[in-house]
């Protein structure tokens, strides 16, 4: 919608279609989409044994995006591939057990190890909203020592959209202003600070990384890792203050998906929760803040 000239926008309404939930598409793939493949491949319905939690592997190993579409391409090649196997003999009902799946569909391809890629100080968990709906952004920072060939300032890698750049900037600026409340001395701010966001490849932007990256520099200047348990969003400003963002529904689902338990959201997106289903806001701890020293209560 960003590139849509005003006068246009105004004159249309838009209609967000929000991502499905993980048991929403199981439901989906067993009501609908096993059904269609299998009549595809000339299955029936007797001839193979696919679980839910078989289709829950698929769900979270083989696809990541808001809709059903690469799910409903996993399925066609698992029941083609029992077709296959029909046809050259091999007694049915087929039951397929999670455990055998790689032997299926090759190894998953959706791979996230959280708490591996934030064990270490300087690197926080973020919440984004992409082209597939929701999903997690680590922000990792490192900093080195000043000389003749070295000035303090910024370093910004992972195709970075201008107001996410800015973003940076005002969470070094923050913690460089308030040193002194965040227990850091000013030789550990006298340095050159480098903050990248992977993958590289793909172009971010908008201004919901801010406490994120606030989180990533406090951590690395304190020497403290931060929870890999919590994933957050939230605008920041110079003074400190969590400004609301959007997205809210899709970024709560992605930190479920992917296993996080624990969301830092600004207070004043405390309403949006409603739009979250009720069996997902069970199963997690939202924290919401209006000023960053609630975000690091809640990030250490």
């Amino acid at each position: 919608a960003d590139t849509i000239p005003g006068p246009l926008l105004d004159r249309m309404d838009l209609i967000r279609l929000d991502g499905y939930t993980e048991a929403e598409k199981t439901f989906i793939a067993r009501r609908y989409l096993l059904p269609r493949q299998g009549e595809q491949a000339g299955l029936t319905a007797d001839e193979v044994v696919v679980d839910d939690e078989l289709i829950g592997a698929i769900i979270s190993g083989y696809t990541r995006e808001a809709g059903v579409r690469s799910l409903e391409r996993a399925l066609g090649r698992l029941v083609r591939k029992v077709t296959a196997k029909v046809a050259t003999g091999t007694a049915t009902p087929i039951e397929i057990r999670d455990e055998e799946l790689n032997d299926w569909l090759g190894r998953p391809k959706v791979d996230d190890e959280i708490p591996e890629r934030t064990s270490a100080p300087g690197i926080a968990t973020g919440l984004a909203v992409t082209g597939v709906g929701g999903d997690v952004l680590f922000i990792e920072t490192t900093a080195f020592p000043t000389g003749p060939d070295t000035e303090p300032g910024l370093t910004l890698t992972g195709q970075l959209g201008d107001v996410m750049k800015e973003s940076a900037q005002i969470a070094l600026n923050y913690v460089r202003s308030h040193a002194d409340e965040l227990g850091l001395d000013d030789a550990s701010l006298r340095r050159r600070f480098h903050v990248h966001v992977p993958a590289g490849a793909v172009p971010k932007d908008g201004p919901s990384a801010g406490i994120t990256m606030t989180t990533a520099l406090v951590s690395l200047l304190t020497d403290r890792p931060v929870k890999s348990s919590v994933g957050m969003t939230g605008e920041i400003t110079l003074q400190g203050q969590v400004l609301p963002i959007g997205g809210v529904k899709q970024k709560v689902l992605a930190a479920h998906r992917l296993g996080l338990t624990e969301v830092v959201l600004p207070k004043r997106n405390g309403p949006d929760l409603d739009d979250v289903p009720e069996y997902v806001r069970d199963q997690m701890t939202f924290h919401l803040a209006a000023t960053y020293d609630e975000v690091a209560g809640a990030a250490f």
